[in-house]
C-alpha cells in the first residue's frame, strides 16, 4: 500500500464491533471461547492435586511414625502420644537441619508457609514455578511437620498443588494469564482434597490468589476443586473431617457474642503477625547463614512440645477436641501460649509449613477460652468462631475462613455468628495493621500488593463522555512550511493539541499528524514542499464514541500512540471528536474525587448523569 493511496484505508483499524444499539455492544464479561479450554485442562488439574494431597498426607504419617515412635507405618498418629522425654527436644531440631539444607542446595523457595511465594510466582514470575520446587516444597514441609513442627498441611499444598499447575499449564501453548488459572487451579484442588471443602478453596483462590473475578479463571479453578473434592474420596474419605453436633438457631445474645469473640479474634490476628514478623526480625541480626535459623528455632518447638505436647504436629486431633468443646480452664491457657510461640518462632525462623491448621488451634483456644465467661453458647461454638475469625483477620480473607468452617463441620446453624466474627476480625486487623501476615512477607522482598478488587472506572466511562468535541484539524493538501508556522504561532485552533487530525476537501478522515511528524519531516526536507498529509500517518488508529475508555486505552498502548481521532462508527470516515492521554487523566481525576471528596447533598430527583458526547 503507497503513501497515496492511504487515505481509502485510513480508517482500517476501526475497531471491530457487532450490529445494534450501543448500549448493547459492551458484555458484562470479556471472556471468549478459550475459557471451554482452560476448562478442559483444569479436569486432570484436579484429579492430579488429589494424588499430591494424598501423597503429602501420607509423607507426614510415616515420617511422623519414623521421627516419634521408630516405627515404618502410614497410620495417622498425633506426636502428642510420644514417649521421649525431653529427647523430643532434638527431633524438631534434625528435621530443621535437614531444611536448612534443602533451602540451601536446594531451592530457597521451599522457605516459608507457600502462600507468599505462590503469590510472587503469580503477580511477578508469570505464573511460572520451578519443577524442583513442585517435589522439594512437599517433602521439606513433610520432613518439617513430621519432625513435630507445629505446622499445617494446606500452605505446602497450596505451594505444591500451584507448581504443578503451572508445570502442566507449560506444557501448552498459553498466555501468562491462563498460567495463572491454572496454577491457582492446582492450588485450590490441593486444598480441598486435604480439606474436603471445594467451596472454601474457590474463595480463597478468588480472595487471595487470582486478583481479578472473571469467568475465565473462576470456572476453572471451580472445576479443579470439585474434581480433586470428588477425588479426594477413594484417596482420603469423604467430609466432613471435623463434625460436630448441630447447633441451633443462632439468637440475638449469642450474636453479640460472636462479635465480641471476632474483636478479640482481629487483636489476636495483629499480635500474632507482630509476633512472626517481630521473631523474623531478631534471626535476621544473628550472625550465622539463615540455612541455620530453623534449626535454631526448633530448639523452641522442641521445649514447647515438652511443655505442650500438644503443640507439635498439625494437631488436627486437638482442633476437633476444641470445637467439641472438650479442652477447658487452664488447659487452653497453656495451648493458647504455647502453640502461639511455637509457631511464631517456627515461622520466623524460615522453615516449611502452613498456617491454617495453627490459625485454627489458636483462634480456636482463644474462643473456646472466652466462651468460659461468656453468658451464650457452648465453649465447642466459640472455639469455632474464633478458628475462622483469627484466619479471616489475620490472612484477611473473611469469606474463605467462614465457609471453611462451615466445610470442616456442616454446622450450617452457626453460619450468620461465623460471618460475624470474620468481619469484625477483618475490621480490627484492617485498621491496626497495613498488611496481613502474607502480604507482609512479599513486601519485606519490596513488593506491594492491594487486595481491594473494584470495577474499573474506565470501564464505567465511554470515549464520546470524555473526549474533546472539537478536534483540530487541518486539510490534507497544506503545505508542511504553513502548518509549522501556524503551531509556532500559537493557532488556538491547532496549538492546543499535540495532535492534528488530517482531513480530505469533504471533512473525511485520512490520517494525523503530531508535532514530533513535523520535526522530523522539516529535518529531511528543509523547503517544506511536502504536504501536511505526506509528513503524517495516514492509518490512524482511531475509537469510536460508544467504546470504552479501557478499549481505547488498550489500543492506544498496543499500538504506542498516545491520541486517537473519534470516528461515528456508521460513518468511520467522519471525525467526530479527539481523544487524548489528558482527556483519559481528568476523568480519572473526576473518579477520584468521588472517593476522596466529602459533601452532603439531598437529591430529590434522578440524580444526572454525563450524557455521552452524540457523534
Amino acid at each position: 500500500m503507497t503513501k497515496q493511496s492511504a487515505p481509502a484505508e485510513a480508517n482500517s483499524r476501526l475497531p471491530a464491533r457487532g450490529g445494534g444499539p450501543a448500549g448493547d455492544l459492551l458484555a458484562d464479561f470479556s471472556t471468549d471461547k478459550r475459557v471451554v479450554r482452560l476448562l478442559l485442562l483444569a479436569l486432570p488439574i484436579g484429579v492430579m492435586s488429589a494424588f499430591v494431597a494424598k501423597a503429602l498426607l501420607w509423607l507426614i504419617a510415616v515420617l511422623t511414625n519414623v521421627a516419634f515412635f521408630h516405627r515404618l507405618s502410614a497410620r495417622v498418629v498425633s506426636p502428642a502420644g510420644h514417649h521421649l522425654g525431653w529427647a523430643v527436644v532434638l527431633v524438631p531440631v534434625a528435621g530443621a537441619l535437614i531444611i536448612g539444607l534443602m533451602a540451601r542446595f536446594g531451592s530457597e523457595k521451599i522457605r516459608g508457609h507457600g502462600i507468599p511465594e505462590a503469590l510472587e510466582a503469580i503477580l511477578l514470575g508469570r505464573s511460572l514455578i520451578e519443577a524442583k520446587v513442585a517435589i522439594l516444597k512437599p517433602i521439606s514441609s513433610a520432613i518439617s511437620i513430621g519432625t513435630g513442627g507445629p505446622f499445617g498441611a494446606e500452605g505446602p499444598i497450596i505451594m505444591t498443588g500451584g507448581a504443578f499447575g503451572s508445570l502442566f499449564a507449560q506444557l501448552f501453548a498459553l498466555t501468562a494469564a491462563e498460567r495463572k488459572t491454572l496454577l491457582v487451579a492446582g492450588a485450590a484442588g490441593g486444598m480441598s482434597a486435604v480439606f474436603a471443602t471445594p467451596v472454601a478453596a474457590v474463595l480463597l483462590a478468588v480472595e487471595l490468589l487470582l486478583f481479578e473475578w472473571k469467568p475465565r479463571s473462576f470456572i476453572p479453578v471451580a472445576v479443579a476443586s470439585l474434581v480433586a473434592s470428588i477425588v479426594r474420596g477413594p484417596l482420603l474419605g469423604a467430609g466432613p473431617i471435623f463434625p460436630v453436633p448441630a447447633h441451633g438457631a443462632m439468637s440475638a445474645g449469642e450474636l453479640g457474642v460472636s462479635l465480641l469473640v471476632g474483636l478479640a479474634a482481629g487483636l489476636g490476628s495483629s499480635l500474632l503477625t507482630t509476633l512472626v514478623y517481630g521473631t523474623e526480625d531478631l534471626f535476621a541480626r544473628l550472625p550465622v547463614h539463615w540455612m541455620w535459623w530453623p534449626a535454631l528455632g526448633a530448639v523452641v518447638v522442641g521445649l514447647g512440645g515438652v511443655i505442650d505436647p500438644r503443640v507439635l504436629g498439625v494437631g488436627y486431633e486437638t482442633i476437633h477436641s476444641l470445637m467439641r468443646g472438650e479442652i477447658l480452664g487452664a488447659a487452653l491457657i497453656s495451648l493458647l501460649v504455647a502453640k502461639g510461640v511455637v509457631w511464631a518462632v517456627a515461622l520466623g525462623s524460615g522453615t516449611s509449613g502452613g498456617v491454617l491448621a495453627p490459625l485454627m488451634m489458636i483462634g480456636g483456644a482463644l474462643g473456646a477460652l472466652l466462651g468460659q465467661w461468656l453468658p451464650a453458647g457452648d465453649p465447642g461454638l466459640w472455639a469455632m468462631i474464633g478458628m475462622a475469625a483469627m484466619m479471616a483477620g489475620t490472612m484477611r480473607s473473611p469469606l474463605t475462613g467462614m465457609v471453611f468452617t462451615l466445610e470442616l463441620t456442616h454446622d450450617l446453624n452457626v453460619l450468620p455468628a461465623l460471618l460475624l466474627g470474620c468481619v469484625a476480625a477483618l475490621g480490627v486487623t484492617v485498621l491496626l495493621l497495613r498488611r496481613s501476615i502474607l502480604t507482609e512477607k512479599l513486601a519485606r522482598r519490596g513488593h506491594h500488593i492491594a487486595r481491594e478488587y473494584s470495577v474499573d472506572p474506565f470501564e464505567l466511562l465511554r470515549v464520546g463522555e470524555v473526549m474533546d468535541p472539537n478536534a483540530p484539524t487541518v486539510r490534507a493538501d497544506m503545505k508542511l512550511a504553513e502548518f509549522s508556522k501556524r503551531l509556532a504561532a500559537g493557532d488556538p485552533a491547532l496549538s492546543r493539541r499535540q495532535g492534528t487530525l488530517i482531513v480530505d476537501a469533504e471533512g473525511r478522515l485520512v490520517g494525523i499528524i503530531t508535532r514530533g511528524d513535523v520535526v522530523r519531516a522539516l529535518q529531511l526536507t528543509a523547503n517544506g514542499d511536502l504536504t501536511v498529509f505526506e509528513a503524517g500517518k495516514p492509518e490512524p488508529v482511531v475509537a469510536c464514541p460508544d467504546d470504552s475508555l479501557r478499549d481505547a486505552l488498550a489500543r492506544m498502548l498496543k499500538h504506542n500512540v498516545g491520541r486517537l481521532p473519534v470516528v461515528n462508527r456508521q460513518d468511520p470516515r467522519r471525525p467526530v471528536g479527539y481523544l487524548g492521554r489528558g482527556d483519559i487523566l481528568a476523568a480519572r481525576s473526576r473518579l477520584l474525587q468521588e472517593e476522596e471528596v466529602p459533601e452532603r447533598t439531598i437529591v430529590l430527583g434522578a440524580p444526572a448523569r454525563p450524557k455521552q458526547k452524540a457523534a
